[in-house]
């Protein structure tokens, strides 16, 4: 494309997008929306809530599970403005600055969830392969310092995305595919050349997601070595259930997000609206998900709720 037209033109702002074919029942699909993120954050507050007041909840398990909470929380409150507002109010717009703020916080909570999924399984890993040191090397101070890392690498691999987006010119449509900004959307629309951020993101992608997932599936080759080697039936059930639901949230997390990677890369073809709605999955559906899949299988958990509802 021209220089004259890479500096004739820069939008102000982006323009949002609903799921497309369905607009004329935007205000129905926005209930659903409600109702996700209500109980989104009324859950993940809740399992915030007992396990900051119940001393007991005070181990590592917990801990991560709490980081785990924090993330979905901030992924849902991150999502929340822009997705309410297309489908509730049909208010489409967002500035630059606001989209931009808006795609490094979505991008640095996924990181962190990914981040934390990984120590939740070495917690579990060292908890079964290693039992009689798990107090010795998983003590609070060292999981505290963990989650830190976890956050600390999270942003400084995507701190560069929004500055990176920020030096390019915006001459061509300014409609988003989505109604919330995420960087593989944004930076198709620029018109230079996007080639050092394609490369960051697929390098950001390995690093984050890529390197946890893999890290996640040895720690459970090793587990389920380990299990294997247990000779009572009953005891390798109860260890195995021990990682059930962390392997929920897992599959929870990186199902989604590695279908949608497939789709944006060799995907061409295939339907917008299931592009979209999965794009709604991954995005939404952990946060809602996870506080229900740990309290369905902790005990310890279930009878404090249940005695926090009385």
């Amino acid at each position: 494309m021209s220089a004259v037209n890479d500096t004739n033109y820069n939008p102000a702002v982006f323009l949002l997008t609903g799921i497309p074919g369905l607009e004329d029942v935007h205000l129905w699909i926005s209930i659903v929306f409600c109702l996700v993120y209500v109980f989104s954050i009324v859950g993940n507050s809740v399992i915030l809530f007992i396990i900051k007041r119940d001393p007991s909840l005070h181990e590592p398990m917990y801990i991560c599970l709490s980081m785990l909470a924090v993330t979905d929380l901030g992924l849902s409150i991150a999502t929340m403005p822009t997705i309410l507002s297309v489908y509730l109010f049909n208010s489409r717009e967002i500035s630059l600055n606001a989209c931009f703020a808006q795609l490094f916080f979505i991008h640095l909570l996924i990181c962190s969830e990914s981040s934390v999924l990984l120590l939740m399984a070495f917690d579990r890993f060292i908890a079964i392969c290693n039992p009689l040191r798990y107090a010795s090397i998983l003590t609070l101070p060292r999981i505290s310092k963990m989650g830190l890392v976890c956050v600390l690498r999270a942003v400084a691999v995507i701190l560069p995305i929004p500055f990176l987006l920020q030096r390019f010119r915006y001459c061509q449509s300014n409609i988003l595919s989505h109604s919330y900004c995420i960087n593989q959307e944004v930076m198709k629309l620029a018109c230079s050349d996007i080639r050092v951020n394609s490369i960051y993101g697929l390098f950001i992608t390995v690093l984050t997601v890529g390197l946890d997932s893999l890290l996640i599936f040895l720690s459970y080759v090793m587990i389920l070595k380990t299990v294997l080697s247990i000779t009572s039936y009953a005891d390798c059930l109860r260890v195995l259930n021990t990682c059930v639901s962390h392997l929920c949230a897992v599959l929870l997390f990186y199902m989604p997000i590695t279908g949608l990677s497939v789709i944006h890369r060799l995907g061409e073809g295939s339907s917008p609206l299931f592009q979209t709605v999965l794009s709604y999955i991954y995005l939404l559906v952990p946060p809602l998900m996870n506080p229900v899949v740990y309290s369905v299988k902790s005990k310890h958990l279930r009878r404090i709720i249940r005695v926090f509802i009385k």
